[in-house]
């Protein structure tokens, strides 16, 4: 190749290069413009305005990754193509070039402050909780299952509107659209997650403390969603499910009258494995040992259980001298015998 035509192909490189990097920017940057599965990338159709904050943080890291993936590869292909070893001889050496080196460490930070800045403001848009709520929802997780109990809705018992579920049954959380909706988790015995993917959302239900959320639904938004604890729980982790119907908020108010007079009958909870230090009696007594009848004292039935284990002895002992002396017996019988 003549070094005229070498030189011509070197510079429709370096001219189309930068061209063809900008144009793949832009398209990355113009399809988080619409919301669809492939530029959602992975994650659910939200169903709340706090989602949509969680899709948009989302698309915002992707598209810093690709941006800084393509300047890397980029890089990395243009030192491939342009600075290939042409001669035996050793090129400018940047090892001491204090301003790269600078540019090296700086440059990472800045990405780093800048998605710490947004994801940092964006939880705390999802943790606010000053807004006043249409509908509040005591949400109880417990193994395995949960309990959705609407409160300051009374239903004729005077009790608040409660569903509740056991695994294989799951409940159903309704609740309206247009509406803000105010969660309270609680839990009694492990630690759960309330998940609803449609939130793009989640957050632990931790025994003895008491978590909190809200989100405002979006008002063209109805149908059935799921539901699920994300934090593995026990045996039936993966049967501990519910269902969300989002209603208008006119059937909203139509199911909650029916609740109240109506109430839902709550199902029987499923019983728990007993443990093995449960089998054991409180006094350390191994589970199928006779204990001390009403109205008798333990150390009664102790020396009761005592005499009876000495009697039992003393009778083996008589039977083992006995057994001895047959022997001696036998033996007398036949020098008896001889001599006659």
């Amino acid at each position: 190749m003549s070094p005229t035509r070498h030189r011509n192909r070197r510079n429709a490189l370096r001219r189309w290069a930068p061209r063809g990097a900008a144009l793949a920017a832009l398209g990355i940057a113009a399809t988080g413009c619409a919301s669809n599965e492939f530029t959602r990338l992975g994650v659910p159709e939200p169903i709340t305005e706090q989602a949509e904050r969680v899709l948009a943080l989302w698309q915002g890291s992707w598209v810093a990754a690709f941006a800084v993936g393509i300047l890397v590869w980029g890089l990395i292909i243009w030192s491939v193509i342009f600075h290939r070893k042409r001669s035996e001889q050793l090129p400018p050496q940047v090892r001491y070039n204090l301003p790269i080196e600078a540019l090296y460490t700086v440059l990472p930070i800045v990405v780093i402050a800048v998605l710490f800045y947004f994801t940092a403001r964006d939880q705390t848009y999802l943790l606010e909780t000053d807004e006043p709520a249409d509908v509040n929802i005591h949400v109880n997780a417990f193994q395995w299952s949960w309990q959705f109990v609407y409160e300051g809705e009374e239903d004729i018992n005077g009790h608040d509107v409660s569903v509740a579920g056991v695994p294989g049954d799951d409940p159903e959380l309704v609740i309206p659209n247009d509406s803000v909706v105010h969660f309270d988790l609680e839990s009694p015995d492990v630690i759960h997650s309330f998940w609803i993917p449609a939130f793009l959302f989640k957050m632990d239900v931790i025994p003895g403390h008491p978590n909190e959320f809200q989100v405002r639904v979006n008002p063209d938004v109805e149908g059935t969603f799921a539901g699920r604890c994300a934090e593995l729980c026990g045996v039936d982790h993966s049967r501990m499910l519910f269902t969300v119907r989002v209603v208008s908020p006119e059937e909203y108010e139509a199911w909650i009258a029916e609740q109240r007079q109506n109430p839902e009958a709550l199902p029987e909870p499923v019983p728990a494995q007993p443990s093995p230090a449960a089998e054991e009696s409180p006094a350390g007594q191994p589970a199928g040992s006779p204990s001390p009848a009403a109205g008798e004292e333990p150390g009664a039935a102790d020396e009761e259980r005592t005499g009876g284990d000495t009697g039992a002895s003393a009778t083996e002992a008589e039977s083992d001298e006995q057994e001895a002396r047959q022997p001696d017996q036998a033996e007398r019988a036949e020098e008896e015998a001889d001599q006659s």
